[in-house]
């Protein structure tokens, strides 16, 4: 149960994150209002609020979530530009979460 939680926490901080880069992407580069920013900055400070609920230390943290970051990036490609992943992409993804699961689930001395 530990470990759906933490991976659903570490999903739903690199959704936060990707939503507000993504945001002001549209503003810079599609011409989209400037409001955008404002959600942006909302979506940001969710997504630092969220990287301070994982029950470890800040620098394992940062270091397995680079790991979700990568794979839920990948997810946005697919359903929100409309890009499908190559297997390379995916099987990249896969090392990544694999790193993951070593870093944040592997026995802890301290």
């Amino acid at each position: 149960m530990f470990e759906l939680k933490t991976l659903a926490l570490y999903i739903l901080t690199a959704v936060a994150e990707i939503v507000g880069c993504y945001l002001p992407y549209l503003w810079l580069k599609q011409d989209k209002t400037i409001w955008l920013l404002l959600p942006a900055a909302l979506s940001l400070m969710l997504f630092a609020w969220l990287l301070s609920l994982h029950p470890t230390a800040a620098g394992r943290v940062y270091a397995a979530y680079g790991g979700v970051y990568i794979f839920v990036a990948l997810v946005w490609l697919w359903l929100v530009d409309g890009i499908k992943p190559t297997a390379w992409d995916m099987v990249g993804a896969s090392v990544a979460l694999l790193g993951m699961a070593i870093i944040m689930f592997a026995p802890k001395s301290v």
